[in-house]
């Protein structure tokens, strides 16, 4: 599963983009996004943002977007129209019509002078898609992002709070069945705008989605983006599912991701997961997940299972993860494991993986054992 997407693509293509999409709409607001290609309106929320929003849901009967900003987590990363770079290397051209629809990349840092900016955009701006008096998309991307409207009206909201983005992005999460499409995709971009608030309220949030009596799908969704955006709130409320969750799917997910989350101490949990979990299942992927994040500690966790777990398949699993760790790391120890496990399939399994390393050392191993 790669949820950071990198996305390279020459800064002539975006000249062409935003010659082809027009400038900035005349008397466009300072406090909007980049938006082209639209007929803005300005509106000012004074009360409840759940009730301006469905008010303004109500008279949708074309399409339209609306959109508002909040502040966002903390993070190397730029947003662009739901999809994520890994490190802030400006965004483009979001065309908000378009499935995938970045087209194209500024290489000018921050989309505009060519200043450098040292950390990513701090406010997100989340998107809806209205038709038919009703949401048919939830996107966001960040800041810096132009925005093609594709021609249709968009209404930009003022004075949005988090805690209110967070209670009407809630709602359409739980409305969602995070299955096959419609709803679940809805859902999906409600719950990713959520994680990125730089906020308390989605902390709370979170922790309402992976409560026991929650669907299944939507716990699992959950799991990444407490791993992957919510820091250290998101790293226990991940310890809390990994020792409570009853699905063992659940937990095997909480697994991969506690191995994307930068908090220290997911990783003592993973092996905790690793030794402890009553699944088989769940053990032998927070190996597999373990091998990713390489270290003395994971090759610790994942020399114990070969050597203590009680389940063969685990073992066997745990001989995989040493094939995914770092040649200088894995290959002696699968050499090793290959010559002196007592589990005759266990030592098959290491002697497969090392033929698959192309290691000299590998080579020298099987050398030794024909020529005896």
């Amino acid at each position: 599963m790669k949820t950071w997407r990198k996305i390279l693509v020459g800064q002539a293509m975006l000249g062409a983009a935003l010659f082809a999409a027009g400038a900035l709409n005349a008397g466009q607001s300072a406090e909007t996004p980049q938006v082209v290609n639209a007929k803005i309106e300005t509106r000012a929320v004074t009360g409840s943002l759940r009730d301006a929003f469905r008010g303004v849901e109500a008279q949708a009967d074309k399409a339209e977007w609306v959109g508002y900003s909040v502040a966002e987590t903390m993070g190397d990363r730029t947003v662009c129209c739901g999809n994520f770079n890994d490190s802030y290397d400006g965004c483009g051209t979001c065309r908000l019509e378009k499935e995938n629809g970045v087209t194209s990349t500024n290489s000018q840092k921050d989309g505009k002078d060519g200043t450098v900016q040292l950390e990513g955009s701090r406010q997100l701006v989340v998107l809806f898609r209205l038709e038919a008096k009703q949401v048919k998309r939830i996107r966001e991307a960040s800041e810096n992002c132009t925005l093609d409207a594709g021609g249709l009206p968009f209404l930009w909201l003022t004075g949005v709070k988090p805690a209110d983005s967070v209670a009407l992005l809630a709602d359409f999460v739980h409305k969602a069945t995070f299955d096959g499409h419609g709803e679940h995709e809805i859902g999906q971009g409600a719950l990713s705008a959520i994680a990125l608030h730089a906020d308390s309220s989605a902390d709370g949030a979170f922790e309402s989605f992976v409560a026991a009596d929650e669907p299944e799908q939507l716990r699992k969704h959950a799991s990444f983006w407490l791993g992957a955006a919510r820091g250290k709130a998101g790293e226990q409320l991940l310890q809390k599912m990994a020792k409570n969750d009853p699905s063992s799917e659940v937990r095997s997910q909480v697994a991969f991701a506690l191995s994307v989350s930068h908090e220290p101490e997911a990783l003592s949990e993973m092996i905790r997961m690793a030794k402890e979990d009553e699944s088989s299942h769940v053990r032998g992927q927070a190996l597999f997940w373990l091998a990713h994040k390489a270290g003395q500690k994971a090759m610790g966790a994942i020399t114990g299972a070969i050597d203590n777990d009680p389940d063969t398949d685990v073992k066997k699993k745990a001989v995989f993860a040493l094939s995914q760790m770092p040649k200088d790391e894995g290959v002696p120890k699968l050499i090793e494991v290959a010559k002196t496990n007592r589990n005759r399939e266990v030592r098959k399994q290491a002697m497969f993986w090392l033929g698959q390393s192309n290691d000299p050392r590998a080579l020298e191993f099987f050398e030794q054992v024909l020529t005896r």
